[in-house]
């Protein structure tokens, strides 16, 4: 308990805000840098972060020219929509992002490294500024995300203005960058409680709701709109008070305006008006983003010129009604044009997908790939597929609660040409419409470039291992991950049935004889007309998905060990693999402490979650499957280890997961939400009671974290009839360089649209 303490209470003093380290400075100068180090190392990046190119020269190559033009045009939509992230992380990632967009169109890296030297710089500190504009750009804000935490330049702030003001952008436009600089300068350094972490209400920052909306406000505005069957995927919510009374405006994005000449189309689907509900005023209007979404619209238009076949023509159709008008109808319809585009050379998604930033769990944030097919890894997981019937009567639970019937997606191996959002994936399972998955279809890709490069591991970085375990990990990481992706999409994702009576009081399973293999009584709790995973779990909804699908992966590696043969593997060989599989996935468990924040006692990141559920349930187990360990490290500091008995994950590992797998998959048929957050949160719960001192754990995980890798994405630039490929250098001056030339064109437009819907909406957060 003493090294806890003493721990904690260092980190207290390590978090000073930078108004002290500020004040600090001015008596000192010659101690700034010192000082300046005091800021606790999870709210910066560190200088040597790894960065890497994603190389997709291959892929591209052999592309025939019309598609090279389509996959040009999709990149384009994608990068325009992903520039609406900015606006969804913070109310100042915009003022950031412009702000370093001028600087560097101005004066490219090498050259803005004479301005720093000039001002005062240290090689290190304007390596810091570097790494955070890499971050930003990486990130497309500044917070992280993967942990949702804020992270600020690692150089004092008077450094960093020293530098603005000595800068060509400067020198040029000096009350437009002061007043860009001031709009943003405080919340960029802040590190005020609130701002350090993504959340609702007093739990941190969001600008999906406005800043004087809670939980409260979040449950009252879903249920309004599955009262009006309203997809809360496209929307953000803005609260505001008139005579005495709330009033809330629900607002979806589109390029097309409220008073705009276009009432009828899509009005039906976007149910655009006002409505008196449970003693409320909501308004539902368009707009939102509207200058993004229109070049999304545009460039969606463009590559349908050079669609292959008529459902990618279609879908292409679809995506932009439902960006021009902001109809998720449109974008539902568009994805069954996708699902039905089997095995297409360039794949590709766009969309308002995953809610997992959304602190209510409801809300998309905007991401768009495009991807070229790597046919010798797609042929393996085709394979997997192939198996997927015979595969998924091994899951631990009912027949009945199982699809009726398995729609065999596409399974294909990408190489990534772009990703737009904040964050690149290793795997990816679409599209996330219930109803669609349930009884249409989807597809899985793995990201293989990315994978390739994301997981790559040192063995002087690697924690928490003893030696033998770290060369075994090394070796069988990357396979052993490729498994996992691959049974997680397609069989966690994939798998699972819903419960549902719908709006004319249909059943879609049979309600007299299906039993709750938990308690052996009849079904009493299902989904309701507009009901869906994600309005009902909201809060817990993604985490415990993932960690569902996680579970599918564990369980059913380790029960096909014998036809692991489908990714390459058997003998000796998938022994290994499946035993690094579940020693990866119980130090994820221990690396997820990260992403645990104490003082609300929430957790920042979903898979991680998920995977710190896994660990609590093997350690459960017991019978020594898994044992961790506090110790001290060669270097004197806290240290952990964690071990995994390989001779019992196939009865006590194997046995813990298959119950715990059913309980979690009956809980989400039966939309039993009250048994769903008791189990889910009661496996969350980081504390420092017990047989092991979780919270004590944290702060050993903090002081040892690897920041996460980031990745530099290559351009595309028309020349004639033909497209051409731009590749940049894995490096922090690279991944700037590919932001700085991707709106090359349209730089000044697309930055002064960014401000106006930045100034747009900032009363609205504070």
């Amino acid at each position: 308990m003493f090294r806890c303490n003493v721990i904690q209470g260092l980190r207290i003093w390590k978090s000073y805000t930078f108004s002290a380290v500020s004040v600090a400075l001015k008596r000192k100068p010659q101690a700034s840098r010192l000082l300046f180090t005091m800021v606790d190392s999870q709210y910066y990046l560190p200088n040597d972060i790894g960065i890497s190119a994603l190389d997709c020269t291959e892929a591209f190559r052999l592309l025939s020219p019309r598609e090279q033009l389509y996959a040009h045009y999709l990149s384009r939509s994608a990068w325009y929509g992903g520039l609406a992230v900015l606006l969804q992380t913070s109310p100042e990632s915009a003022s950031i992002f412009v702000l370093l967009q001028r600087l560097f169109r101005k004066q490219p890296p090498a050259q803005l490294g004479n301005v720093a030297t000039a001002a005062g710089l240290s090689p290190e500190e304007y390596q810091a500024f570097l790494v955070y504009a890499a971050g930003l750009y990486a990130n497309m804000g500044n917070y992280k995300s993967f942990g949702d935490t804020k992270f600020i330049p690692n150089l004092p702030k008077e450094n960093l203005k020293a530098l603005v003001w000595q800068s060509q952008a400067f020198q040029d436009s000096p009350s437009e960058m002061e007043a860009l600089w001031d709009s943003c300068s405080t919340l960029l350094y802040s590190l005020e409680d609130k701002q350090k972490q993504l959340g609702l209400g007093d739990k941190g920052i969001t600008t999906y709701f406005s800043g004087n909306c809670c939980l409260e406000d979040a449950e009252l505005a879903q249920k309004f709109l599955d009262s009006k069957n309203l997809s809360a995927y496209n929307t953000r919510l803005f609260k505001k008070k008139s005579e005495g009374k709330s009033c809330y405006e629900v607002r979806l994005a589109s390029a097309v305006q409220e008073g705009e000449n276009c009432a009828v189309d899509g009005e039906g689907e976007t149910r655009c008006g006002r409505y008196n509900f449970e003693d409320r005023v909501f308004t539902v209007s368009r707009g939102d983003y509207d200058h993004l979404m229109k070049k999304v619209s545009e460039n969606l238009e463009k590559a349908k010129d050079h669609a292959a076949n008529e459902n990618q023509k279609r879908m292409l159709e679809e995506y932009s009604r439902s960006f021009t008008f902001g109809s998720v109808e449109a974008h539902k319809e568009g994805s069954r044009f996708w699902i039905k585009d089997k095995g297409p050379i360039v794949e590709s998604y766009i969309g308002f997908i995953e809610s997992y930033r959304d602190p209510f769990g409801s809300r998309g944030e905007f991401e768009g790939f495009v991807a070229v097919v790597n046919k010798a890894m797609s042929e393996r997981f085709a394979k997997l597929v192939s198996s997927a019937e015979v595969l998924l009567p091994e899951l631990p639970w009912p027949k009945d609660f199982e699809k009726d019937r398995f729609l065999l997606p596409d399974f294909t191996s990408l190489d990534v040409l772009t990703f737009a959002g904040s964050g690149i994936p290793a795997g990816i399972n679409i599209p996330n419409y219930d109803d669609i998955r349930q009884s249409e279809g989807f597809k899985n890709v793995s990201l293989g470039n990315v994978l390739a490069v994301a997981y790559a591991t040192q063995k002087d970085k690697l924690t928490f291992l003893d030696e033998e375990d770290k060369d075994v990990y090394i070796k069988w990481k990357g396979p052993s991950f490729e498994v996992q992706v691959g049974l997680h999409e397609l069989l966690g994702h994939g798998s699972g049935k819903l419960f549902v009576q719908d709006e004319k009081g249909t059943f879609n399973f049979e309600q007299d004889n299906v039993c709750n293999p938990e308690t052996g009584e009849k079904i009493t709790t299902w989904y309701k007309g507009n009901e869906t995973w994600d309005s009902k779990f909201s809060t817990i909804s993604c985490s415990y998905e993932e960690c569902r699908a996680e579970c599918v992966g564990l369980y059913l590696s380790e029960c096909i060990n014998g036809d692991l043969i489908i990714f390459g593997h058997e003998g000796e060989d998938a022994e290994e693999v499946v035993y690094v599989n579940w020693l990866n996935m119980v130090r994820a468990g221990l690396l997820g402490l990260e992403f645990y924040t104490s003082e609300s006692k929430s957790w920042r990141q979903a898979h991680m979650q998920a995977r710190f559920v896994i660990l609590r349930v093997l350690l459960e187990a017991g019978e020594g499957l898994v044992t961790l360990k506090e110790s001290t490290g060669k270097d004197g500091c806290p240290d952990a280890l964690i071990t995994l008995d390989r001779s019992k994950i196939h009865t006590v590992g194997k046995g813990a997961i298959e119950r715990f797998l059913c309980k979690l998959q009956v809980l989400k048929s039966t939309a039993d939400v009250e048994g769903g957050r008791a189990l889910y949160e009661g496996y969350s719960a980081v504390s420092d009671g017990g047989s092991h001192n979780f919270l004590c754990l944290r702060e050993t995980v903090l002081q040892r974290k690897e920041a996460r890798k980031m990745f530099v994405q290559a351009n595309t630039r028309v020349k004639g009839d033909s497209v051409e490929l731009v590749e940049y250098e894995g490096s922090a001056t690279g991944l700037i360089c590919s932001f700085t030339e991707r709106f090359a064109d349209d730089a000044e437009e697309v930055e002064a649209h960014l401000l106006e819907l930045n100034k747009r909406d900032a009363p609205c957060w504070f």
